[in-house]
């Protein structure tokens, strides 16, 4: 009888509103995920910065490589 008695009242408040944040949750994270597929595919990708001539020769003096002109 005590079991019927809970059943009428309704849902555990808790647990209601565990549901609800998580539902929140779940659906802000698929939403997430969608949006970050979607502008995988159809953004453009950055741009790089260009890089200066003082670190290009430093890049090939590591290298080894003689830059050209010296």
């Amino acid at each position: 009888m005590a079991v019927n008695e809970a059943e009428a009242k309704g849902f555990n408040p808790g647990l209601i509103v565990l549901l609800v944040v998580g539902g929140l949750l779940l659906t802000f994270l698929v939403g997430n995920y969608i949006l970050y597929t979607y502008a995988q595919k159809n953004l453009p990708p950055k741009k790089k910065k260009p890089v200066s001539k003082k670190k290009m020769k430093r890049e090939k003096l590591k290298q080894g490589v003689a830059p050209p002109g010296e």
